[in-house]
């Protein structure tokens, strides 16, 4: 099955015009803390394994879409409008003929983000979320998140989890279509919690996530033990989450990134997304960990490092990292799941 499949097979019973002039969404960006890293299915974005993430609360995408009278779909970012010719304008707009009535529709889509854009942080997972949450509204279709989660995780995997604030498992699945690969919210709330987002460069990363992660899968020795550590962290994790056990929580984190990182440096050839400023980060973290401080660190792809810390060291972290940006992913208004 293709991703047009998967789509007409979601929208056969739904509006092909519009309901709404525009319509808008907020998808926060999401950071893993027990990462998926390679595809079973790599059309349908299909993880070999599950894993967990915790959104960024106001960090993230807001994208407003209506319907474009020009020949062609209009895309903005932070309301410069970007080069059709560029990567970025024919990725979305190649995404957007997924849900084309017809091929004379067009596209006027303008976001908003607060992230640096292929830096590591998730900006491609909350950008298609939000996306397609705002198709949503546009078309009226009132579609649960499940489908809205597997709707996205078409154009990115981590956007299925990019629709919901707090814990996400994007659930592997083990359909060939992807209709039991999706998002599910876990109903904990851990309001003490803070996560840390250190930037230490926001260009653009030379090489995609997507490009990174196949070539561990076909290339990396190690890949075939990746799976086994991923069960056993991803019930590490929702047991600490469930128990509040921060330390569980941070050890078993930081351990998940540690050996995804070391996979992509055994892959042919090597992928390394650390830069040295990464690995002062890395060290500083560590030598405070030694004194006593409870602080623990994840990365994805790019050399951007996310802390996890309690709210009472959280001026002692700002002192160690002035730069830090500090979300509560719990303190967004009445937090639902």
């Amino acid at each position: 099955m293709n991703k047009c499949a998967v789509v007409q097979h979601i929208l056969k019973a739904y509006s092909k015009e519009p309901k709404r002039e525009q319509g808008t969404f907020f998808a926060p960006s999401n950071i893993a803390l027990c990462k998926y890293w390679g595809k079973r299915d790599t059309e349908l974005n299909l993880p070999h394994t599950s894993s967990l993430s915790i959104s960024l609360g106001n960090l993230g995408a807001k994208t407003t879409i209506a319907l474009e009278q020009a020949l062609k779909d209009r895309i903005s970012i932070n309301g410069k409008e970007v080069d059709e010719d560029s990567i970025f304008s024919k990725n979305l707009s190649h995404f957007l003929d997924l849900f084309r009535p017809l091929n004379s529709v067009f596209f006027r889509v303008a976001t908003e983000v607060n992230i640096p854009i292929g830096a590591g942080l998730a900006s491609s997972a909350c950008g298609f979320a939000a996306v397609v949450g705002a198709l949503d509204q546009l078309y009226g279709w009132e579609l649960p998140l499940s489908l809205l989660s597997i709707l996205g995780r078409l154009g990115s995997g981590s956007a299925s989890r990019s629709f919901w604030h707090g814990f996400v498992e994007w659930q592997a699945g083990h359909d060939a279509d992807g209709m039991d690969s999706a998002g599910a919210c876990l109903e904990s709330v851990w309001p003490a919690l803070r996560i840390g987002v250190l930037i230490v460069d926001s260009e653009q990363k030379k090489l995609s996530s997507r490009i990174a992660m196949q070539n561990t899968v076909l290339t990396s020795p190690f890949y075939k033990i990746w799976p086994e550590k991923q069960a056993r962290d991803l019930k590490d994790l929702k047991k600490a989450i469930e128990k509040q056990d921060f330390m569980a929580l941070g050890e078993t984190t930081e351990s998940n990134a540690l050996a995804m990182h070391a996979l992509m440096l055994t892959t042919s050839p090597p992928i390394l997304y650390s830069q040295a400023s990464t690995l002062e980060a890395i060290d500083k973290i560590w030598h405070y960990r030694q004194l006593g401080l409870p602080l623990y660190f994840t990365q994805d792809a790019g050399p951007n490092l996310k802390l996890l810390f309690l709210e009472k060291d959280e001026e002692a972290i700002i002192k160690i990292f002035p730069k830090l940006i500090v979300v509560s992913p719990f303190n967004i208004g009445a937090f639902q799941c």
